[in-house]
């Protein structure tokens, strides 16, 4: 015979469960908020540092723009005077502050045009090599992450393992400028085979084959990313899912019968994704600001090589817009990875 309590207990239990469920979601949006919150005071941090510490750089604007023209001081004091850099620094900042809330990046000293126009046509390019190398960089990390960790100790792990540290260490000019000089240039009996400079031919064909050249002129600057990026990955998830093999879920699952792989694929792993995917997330925010260093080796048309040729000048208002959209969208990224980690893992949330 059912008993008064032990009826009560499953309607208590299904009011608790809507309850839970509400306390949840209220702890997430806390959660979330608060990071916003961290997020947008780091944002402000941004911005006061980007203005003075581009100013710390060496070189006058004006004298390096005249450079080749016979100017006199007057007509330097009157482009001193047009550009801003007359007023006392404590005005410029202010003046850059209040321009940047409006979203006005201001006008590029060398180009003059609006900084956020060059921004626009060059984010392109940057987003296709660096987001395409991220893509590959990912798929391949994931890949040679999980076979190494689940075959801890064997020839692959140690060999993949051994790669990919290698190449992580190799200075990424470095190994930009020895794939540029054996696959493009060519050296004894390799021949040049792939383009290595800019984003495409100066007779560039039209429709496919269009795609085809600019594939062509992608592939030495994304293999130069893909290795030395792909390695964070392979690391992380081979940790990740070296953990995992230890649990003992993984020991039941083996325990009742399950095949090796549907536990690794269907247990282990997608458990083990979870830094990997905040990892993916971190590193979408660099993907805006792209490499500089690659782009100035390749001569691709992206936001590294302007931000590159900004510091030459050096152009203020180009290094402050480019350098913020890189920082607010690593900023942002990093964020929603926390966001993200804390609604996927359990654990987290109950930290």
């Amino acid at each position: 015979m059912t008993t008064p309590l032990e009826a009560a207990e499953p309607a208590a239990a299904q009011a608790a469960g809507p309850a839970e469920e509400r306390s949840t979601r209220r702890g997430t949006l806390r959660y979330a908020l608060s990071k916003a919150g961290g997020a947008l005071f780091s944002i402000a941090m941004v911005i006061v540092g980007t203005f003075f510490v581009f100013r710390l750089l060496p070189g006058d604007p004006v004298r390096n723009l005249a450079q080749g023209r016979n100017m006199t001081p007057d007509q330097l004091d009157l482009e001193r005077r047009r550009l801003g850099l007359d007023k006392p620094l404590i005005d410029q900042f202010f003046d850059f502050v209040g321009d940047t809330l409006r979203l006005d990046l201001g006008t590029s000293y060398e180009y003059k045009r609006p900084v956020l126009d060059l921004i626009g046509e060059r984010i392109g390019p940057t987003l296709l090599l660096a987001g395409t190398g991220l893509v590959i960089a990912v798929s391949l990390g994931i890949w040679q992450g999980t076979r190494a960790g689940w075959r801890h100790g064997s020839r692959f792990d140690k060999l993949s393992t051994a790669t990919s540290l290698l190449l992580w260490s190799v200075p990424t000019f470095w190994l930009g400028l020895l794939l540029m000089m054996v696959f493009g240039v060519g050296i004894g009996p390799i021949p040049g085979i792939f383009p290595f400079r800019g984003i495409e031919s100066v007779d560039a064909p039209d429709g496919f084959a269009y795609v085809l050249d600019v594939a062509s002129h992608m592939v030495l600057p994304c293999l130069t990313l893909v290795a030395v990026v792909y390695a964070q990955y392979l690391l992380v998830m081979r940790s990740s899912l070296l953990e995992e093999v230890s649990q003992d879920y993984v020991t039941v699952a083996r325990a009742k019968g399950m095949r090796d792989d549907e536990v690794r694929r269907r247990h282990a792993v997608p458990n083990a994704l979870l830094p990997t995917v905040t990892l993916v997330f971190m590193r979408i925010g660099f993907v805006v600001g792209g490499a500089v260093t690659v782009e100035y080796i390749y001569t691709w048309p992206g936001l590294g090589q302007l931000f590159y040729h900004a510091i030459q000048v050096p152009d203020f208002t180009l290094m402050q817009g480019t350098f913020m959209l890189i920082t607010v969208s690593v900023i942002v990224m990093n964020t929603l990875a926390d966001v993200v980690y804390h609604v996927l893992d359990p654990r987290v949330r109950s930290a």
